[in-house]
């Protein structure tokens, strides 16, 4: 089944609301197709302007490397040229840190989501249980 855009506000929502449950600063969640486009994006109020980009780009690389954005940060830290080198062929967008997490169903990659706003580790934490509340499984290693 495709990712819908009911999906994907089920995503935002649930990440909003986790984030809301734990005492997060304002949140901003990008949901995007498995071809890497933006199905939806929603920032809470008090988010910066930047935070789409940051949202984006976390959800994007993990998609582009079949990869949690988890398993990028770790694997920029191992190998800081390879890392930098795919970095360039995003054109920069991709962002290495926690809160990209993939989106998947019977095992088949079908989006991703990015959540930034709080730590990277609490940004990963709001991006899975959105992606859980859509009914959808998450890979964020």
């Amino acid at each position: 089944m495709p990712l819908s855009l009911d999906h994907a506000q089920t995503i935002i929502a649930a990440a909003f609301k986790k984030g809301g449950d734990m005492g997060f600063k304002p949140l901003s969640v990008a949901v995007l197709d498995a071809g890497g486009h933006v199905i939806a994006f929603a920032r809470q109020d008090g988010s910066s302007n930047l935070r789409f980009k940051i949202a984006e780009g976390k959800a994007a690389g993990a998609i582009a490397l079949g990869m949690g954005s988890r398993a990028i940060f770790e694997r920029a830290q191992q190998q800081p040229y390879f890392v930098g080198a795919l970095n360039g062929l995003m054109d920069g967008s991709m962002v290495p840190v926690p809160g990209g997490v993939l989106i998947m169903e019977d095992g088949a990659l079908i989006g991703g989501v990015g959540v930034t706003g709080d730590t990277s580790d609490n940004d990963e934490i709001a991006a899975i249980a959105g992606v859980e509340a859509a009914g959808f499984a998450a890979n964020a290693g």
